[in-house]
């Protein structure tokens, strides 16, 4: 069989990318097709950032630190910071588009086809699009996802946004002053905290017991009141039921409780892109909001591999990246790689920051025998540079075997998401917890915090141990009164 390529990726995701750079520098031979290029991401990013520099000259004033009065209004002042925020964000994402353009992509030795295809299998498999064939010995679908709709009764007909929208429907214009959120995933509450912070009255609305379902639910308690003290409205275990329009009004029923508002946002998860590219007739299947892939991330069709949201999951770039180096290296070479997500961190753009990586402590006493895990928890406001910056707000928790093996962590505090690093490291590298209580951090740092988490772990030991501790008691006895 001859073919034109070694890969052949679908879709314009930023795994996509990752992927068609990475094969480059294998000099495999590749074309990425994208129909088009989502940057929306970036604006959550980048306005999240600014929304955080906004809460900082908010508590300036405890410092002393005065913002210059003038004679606008605070609606003036919100809306003004908006527009310059809006600005902001778009630039961020044009410097983005710039660099994954494909005049950028054909210089690295891409072949970038802008347009939408589908699968074909006869005479024998290939991808056509814009009139071409392209046929590649392997394919790789990294095409993302849009924005799952639930069926909730009177939605479609009130109007609402989701989070493939909602910037671009505030350039240039005035930004809503009532919120409702509906949905439990990341995005919603990085987006329900850059809205409160820009001066809006939010309300979260979530299913689960938690903000998030999947959160250790210590954490989780911490990141909720946390939101509700910026001024966001959380309502848990509180599905919703219908949205109406009443004299010119929207409102919501979550629950028991009826809420007006002036906007919908609607993030209660993502749907893969996969409607047109004619899977069936290659013989790929997928269940419900995904592909159906094996550890190596090879679809029913052995030939065809996949990456990111397309899989299912949370929207997290790193997770993507990885899935798409293991995809990659299967696609190329031999199918020998497999997925293990034990050292995968996430992070939630949070402020604080919300970080976990490996098991929480509920996965590890299901997983282990209960008295073999120990939690070893340490907060923030103990930590020096925390207090410097006033950021004392978190805590980091450890999850470890009692021989050392670190299980898991979750983070949330200032820096968590550069913290949660060195643990995904030495989860990794399989480094006991006894050699991050070793760590002699740069001080004031916020590493610190992991030196002192760590350090719980011998202090656990020994006060389960009575015959050491008695040793140790009656071996410095014993020093004390010898001459």
């Amino acid at each position: 069989m001859t073919v034109d390529y070694d890969v052949v990726i679908i879709g314009g995701s930023l795994a996509g990318y990752y992927a068609a750079l990475a094969a480059t520098q294998l000099r495999a031979t590749v074309a990425l097709v994208q129909p088009k290029v989502d940057y929306g991401f970036t604006h959550d990013y980048a306005l999240t950032e600014i929304g955080k520099l906004a809460q900082k000259l908010k508590d300036a004033a405890g410092f002393g630190i005065y913002a210059t009065h003038t004679d606008t209004s605070k609606e003036c002042q919100i809306s003004m910071a908006w527009q310059e925020a809006m600005l902001y964000a778009q630039c961020v994402a044009s410097n983005l588009q710039e660099q994954y353009s494909p005049a950028i992509l054909a210089a690295q030795g891409v072949d970038a086809i802008v347009g939408s295809g589908q699968f074909q299998s006869s005479p024998q498999l290939a991808f056509a699009v814009n009139n071409r064939l392209l046929r590649a010995r392997t394919y790789l679908l990294a095409s993302g996802s849009h924005p799952e709709i639930p069926e909730i009764a009177g939605l479609q007909a009130t109007g609402y946004l989701t989070l493939s929208n909602i910037w671009q429907s505030f350039r240039g214009a005035t930004l809503p002053k009532n919120w409702v959120i509906i949905g439990g995933i990341p995005q919603s509450i990085e987006i329900a905290q850059t809205l409160a912070r820009f001066g809006c009255s939010v309300t979260l609305v979530v299913k689960h017991p938690y903000v998030l379902p999947y959160l250790d639910p210590e954490i989780a308690t911490l990141l909720q009141a946390q939101l509700e003290v910026e001024g966001v409205r959380v309502l848990t275990e509180k599905p919703v039921t219908q949205v109406r329009v009443i004299e010119n009004k929207k409102w919501i029923q979550a629950g028991d409780k009826a809420i007006e508002t002036d906007e919908i946002l609607v993030a209660t998860g993502q749907q893969p892109n996969l409607e047109f590219l004619n899977l069936a007739t290659v013989g790929v299947k997928w269940h419900r909001r995904s592909l159906v892939v094996n550890d190596k991330l090879q679809t029913t069709n052995h030939r065809i591999y996949a990456c990111g949201d397309v899989i299912g999951g949370y929207d997290f770039a790193n997770i993507a990246n990885y899935e798409a180096k293991i995809a990659l290296n299967n696609a190329l070479f031999f199918p020998r790689l497999r997925v293990n997500y034990s050292s995968i961190p996430w992070v939630i753009f949070s402020a604080p920051m919300l970080a976990q990586v490996g098991l929480t402590e509920e996965q590890a006493k299901r997983q282990f025998r209960r008295d073999e895990v120990l939690v070893l928890r340490q907060y923030f406001k103990t930590v020096a540079a925390a207090q410097l910056r006033d950021e004392t707000t978190g805590m980091c928790k450890l999850i470890v075997l009692r021989n050392g093996e670190i299980l898991g962590a979750s983070i949330l505090g200032a820096e968590a998401g550069e913290l949660i690093n060195l643990i995904a490291l030495a989860i990794s590298q399989k480094i006991k917890v006894k050699h991050l209580a070793n760590l002699s951090p740069a001080y004031p740092s916020f590493s610190e915090i992991l030196e002192r988490t760590a350090r719980e772990w011998s202090k656990q030991k020994l006060n389960t141990n009575i015959p050491l501790q008695e040793f140790l008691e009656g071996f410095f006895h014993f020093r004390r009164n010898w001459n």
